[in-house]
């Protein structure tokens, strides 16, 4: 197949099929991704991180003995066909209290209870929200992250991960040889555009790359592989880092040589910037240093993030280095006026359609 497909299919009238994408993540980027995929006409199948361990989802983890469903509960959501339907919204109600859980939570570990398997609960609820789409854990197994900072400390557990004060420089998964769930395998092999991200790159995009299978799939694959850098710098995970380095860390844990495209976040105005303004509006302080923003640590915020947020690090310097190892490297603006940390869905939808098309040299 050939990869400037992209023209043909929004010209639609030589399009013959539906066209699949493969958004690949986890946390509260990736319905975004979905979103955005969805705009542009794609049946999309969310291959989505199954190491999720801290708030309601980690309680219902441990308590109830299944794999975390809080990831896949958001990419449900994200791919209800009315977002506004009562079941729809119902789907998002979290209980404050009842350990914070949402129904949607509830129903998929009830559902995977009453019928045996996590992967029917997937279905049930699918079908009452009526996604157009699928959503496919990266494993069905029982599996925790692991991880060791920049400086040599071992850390346990994704919530721990997210809440140290320096950066990580390698994760991996105990047990380390899971299997990968065959569905999500087979989703990857067939599809057209795979979107790695936006969202925490340690802990919800890389996991899924560590799944023995996952990196091989995305390889033999035809489509080309897109990784949408996050807009967020987060203290535990990935403080400190610039883009680059973002980039660089997929590239150590798999996937030299297999990203086609990437697209990074940069507020392009003089001076302190739009996006800027808000990211220091959500953090409640002025960011006079690093040691500052280390020495306080803040619970879980409502737009799922941990600890202190900033923009990550982009300069000419960092593009020019992104572009060394990538074929393609577009910056642009995806932010979100009242969402500072989420890339706008229309925004990301708008690059990804003329960016597909116009990458025509892929490394793999």
């Amino acid at each position: 197949m050939s990869r400037g497909f992209l023209g043909e299919h929004f010209a639609g009238a030589q399009a013959h099929r539906e066209y699949k994408a493969v958004s690949i993540g986890g946390g509260t980027g990736q319905p975004n991704a979905i979103r955005a995929l969805h705009r542009l006409g794609y049946y999309v199948s969310a291959v989505v991180s199954m190491v999720d361990d801290g708030g309601s989802t980690g309680i219902i983890r441990e308590r109830a003995g299944i794999v975390p469903p809080g990831d896949v509960r958001k990419c449900l959501s994200a791919m209800a066909k009315d977002p506004e339907d009562a079941f729809a919204k119902a789907f998002e109600h979290r209980f404050t209290f009842a350990d914070n859980h949402t129904l949607g939570n509830l129903m998929l570990t009830a559902l995977t209870e009453e019928s045996g398997s996590f992967v029917e609960a997937i279905k049930i609820c699918a079908r009452q929200l009526n996604i157009h789409g699928m959503v496919l854990p990266s494993t069905l197994e029982n599996v925790k992250l692991q991880g060791k900072t920049i400086d040599g400390v071992w850390v346990e557990g994704e919530f721990n991960l997210g809440k140290g004060q320096s950066a990580l420089e390698e994760v991996w998964l105990d047990p380390p040889f899971v299997q990968a769930y065959p569905a999500a395998v087979q989703a990857i092999l067939e599809a057209d555009v795979i979107v790695l991200g936006p969202g925490s790159l340690f802990t919800s995009v890389i996991p899924n790359l560590l799944i023995p299978g996952i990196i091989d799939a995305i390889r033999q694959s035809d489509a080309k592989v897109i990784f949408v850098c996050s807009m967020a710098d987060m203290q535990g995970e990935t403080w400190g880092l610039s883009a680059f380095e973002h980039v660089h860390a997929l590239m150590r844990h798999g996937m030299k040589d297999l990203i086609d495209v990437a697209l990074i976040h940069r507020v392009q105005v003089q001076g302190l910037g739009i996006a800027t303004r808000s990211f220091e509006a959500l953090t409640g302080e002025q960011i006079d240093s690093d040691r500052m923003m280390r020495e306080r640590i803040s619970s879980d915020r409502t737009d799922g993030s941990k600890g202190f947020i900033r923009p990550v690090i982009v300069d000419d310097e960092i593009i020019s280095k992104i572009k060394d190892e990538v074929p393609l490297v577009l910056v642009r603006d995806f932010s979100t006026p009242d969402r500072p940390t989420w890339h706008n869905p229309k925004k990301l939808a708008d690059v990804l359609k003329g960016v597909i098309d116009a990458c025509h040299l892929p490394q793999k």
